[in-house]
C-alpha cells in the first residue's frame, strides 16, 4: 500500500469517527445518556458492529464524547487568549465561543461521565490553566475583579452551555446571562463575593 493510499484511509477513518461523535452528541442532547447505541450507529449513517467495533461500550462513547468537547472548549480558551485587549474582553469572547459550541459539548457538568482518562484529565487541566490566565490578565489589567475563580468561569460557561428543552430562546438569555455575569466580574464591582474571606 503506498503512503498516500494509507494517508487517504487514514482520513477517511477519522472522517467516520468524527461522524460518529457528532452523532453520538446529537442523539445524546436529544435523548438523553440511555440513547440506544442502534440509533447513535443510524444516526451516523453506519452499522452497529462498527459502532461497537470502535466503541466497545456505551461508558467509552460518552468517554471519547466528554474528550471532545474538553478539546473544544480548550480551542476556545487558546482563542481567547490569543486576542489583544484585557482580560475581561478575552474571557467574554471565550464565553461566546463556548455558547456557539453548544450543540457539540457533553462535559460533567452537563451530566456527562466524570473524567478518568488521563488523556481527558490533561486537557481539563490544560483549560483550567487557560482560565486562570485569562482571569491572571484581567487582574492585572484591571478589569476582573481580584476574588474570582477558575471555577466561577466554569460553571457559567457550562450552565450557558446547556440547551434547556423547550426554550427557542435560549441562545438570547444565554448571551444576555453572560453579559449580566461579566459586569459583576468586572474589578470595579465592590460587593464581596459569598464565600471570599474578608
Amino acid at each position: 500500500m503506498h503512503g498516500s493510499e494509507r494517508r487517504r484511509l487514514r482520513s477517511d477513518a477519522l472522517a467516520n469517527q468524527e461522524r460518529v461523535l457528532a452523532a453520538a452528541v446529537t442523539a445524546i442532547l436529544r435523548e438523553g445518556r440511555q440513547v440506544p447505541m442502534a440509533t447513535i450507529a443510524a444516526d451516523a449513517g453506519v452499522g452497529i458492529g462498527t459502532l461497537y467495533r470502535r466503541y466497545p461500550s456505551r461508558e467509552a462513547l460518552l468517554g471519547a464524547l466528554t474528550l471532545r468537547a474538553f478539546r473544544l472548549v480548550l480551542e476556545c480558551a487558546k482563542d481567547a487568549e490569543d486576542l489583544d485587549g484585557p482580560g475581561l474582553t478575552a474571557l467574554s469572547s471565550f464565553l461566546d465561543c463556548v455558547i456557539s459550541h453548544r450543540d457539540e459539548l457533553v462535559l460533567p457538568l452537563h451530566g456527562g461521565p466524570h473524567p478518568v482518562d488521563p488523556d481527558t484529565l490533561a486537557v481539563r487541566s490544560h483549560v483550567h490553566q487557560a482560565l486562570r490566565r485569562l482571569l491572571d490578565r484581567g487582574c492585572r489589567d484591571g478589569s476582573i475583579r481580584a476574588d474570582a475563580t477558575t471555577q466561577d468561569i466554569i460553571v457559567l460557561g457550562a450552565m450557558l452551555a446547556q440547551h434547556p428543552p423547550n426554550n427557542p430562546y435560549w441562545d438570547q438569555a444565554s448571551r444576555r446571562l453572560k453579559a449580566i455575569f461579566l459586569d459583576g466580574l468586572a474589578s470595579s464591582r465592590a460587593t464581596p463575593l459569598p464565600g471570599t474571606s474578608a
